[in-house]
């Protein structure tokens, strides 16, 4: 399984993974967007900037590079990177499928992208993936699961993703909104031929969002590993947008809002890869001091009163511009 080669890594960075959804694409809805991209996003700039990012990444010790068909020219330019470094051959490559892009390479389309989960679509993007990425891919997640995703009760899905898994591909999926628990439970039911589908699960969880902290521990306990996502809630656990408590221990820490924010998930158990979405090296480079924050017990609980009802958090996260 391609994620034992992280389990064997011994930089003190090598849990925290780089996510491609901020630099793949010209629009996102990350806060602070414009200042840390600026006006020029043609797709040769962003190409940079991913290599860039990239190459910081490995240097400081990142193995997991999370990208997906519907972050712009994410896979394309992670391709690339991988191309010219033929000597990169110890990093863990994971993609997804499940939503097509269709913001043609702009920030105000009406919209940026469609999800389907249906068996065409999979061998459809399946094909564009492989395309790029070849047999440097590990991990083929499904985008976005939630409790009524056809994805979690289509046989003819559940039998050709059994036949990637079993041609070498890792299969995972990953889940938003707030009932990520029901459809990690859900996700954890589905057997092929009497073996579990699913290997990895990929989760939105930050010191804003753990309702799916119990089904992460469940999903850990029955051998998946757990990937992260959104552990900055998308800039609101950043500077200048972070609460007043994530402030105060980001100062007594003497470590960024970030740093913290993302040390928090590092400290749970069930943590096995907690991705950095960051867009710029600067950020990138905070993001990994996660790794050398001691959070004490005090800090852990006031952080703990930042979780939101997760409906809230939700219709809040719906409600942030694509910039």
């Amino acid at each position: 399984m391609p994620f034992a080669r992280l389990a064997t890594a011994t930089t003190p960075t090598c849990h925290i993974g780089l996510g491609l959804a901020a630099v793949g694409r010209p629009g996102y809805i990350n806060l602070g967007r414009d200042d840390d991209l600026g006006a020029d996003r043609t797709v040769d700039t962003l190409r940079t900037r991913t290599h860039e990012l990239l190459d910081a990444a490995y240097a400081q010790g990142v193995r997991y590079i999370d990208a997906a068909r519907s972050y712009g020219r994410s896979e394309e330019f992670l391709a690339d990177w991988l191309k010219n470094r033929p000597n990169v051959t110890d990093v863990v490559v994971g993609s997804k499928w499940g939503y097509t892009y269709t913001a043609d390479w702009t920030t105000d389309a009406e919209k940026h992208e469609v999800k389907d989960h249906s068996p065409a679509t999979y061998e459809r993007q399946r094909a564009e993936t492989d395309a790029l990425l070849g047999d440097r891919l590990d991990l083929y997640q499904i985008h976005s699961v939630t409790p009524d995703s056809p994805a979690l009760t289509d046989k003819e899905l559940h039998a050709q993703l059994a036949g990637a898994a079993a041609r070498g591909v890792t299969v995972g999926f990953s889940t938003s909104g707030p009932a990520q628990a029901d459809a990690i439970r859900a996700a954890l039911d589905i057997t092929v031929d009497g073996e579990r589908l699913f290997r990895t699960v990929q989760s939105t969880y930050n010191a804003l969002e753990t309702s799916a902290g119990p089904a992460l521990t469940e999903a850990h306990d029955a051998g998946l590993t757990v990937i992260v996502k959104e552990g900055m809630a998308n800039g609101r656990l950043a500077d200048p947008h972070a609460p007043d408590a994530l402030k105060a221990v980001a100062e007594e820490t003497s470590y960024g809002c970030d740093a913290v924010a993302l040390a928090l998930i590092l400290h749970q158990p069930w943590a096995g890869v907690v991705l950095s979405g960051a867009a710029t090296s600067a950020h990138l480079a905070s993001n990994l001091h996660a790794a050398a924050v001691d959070l004490d017990e005090d800090h852990l609980a006031r952080l703990a009163t930042l979780a939101k009802d997760p409906q809230t958090y939700w219709a809040e996260r719906a409600a942030l511009p694509w910039h």
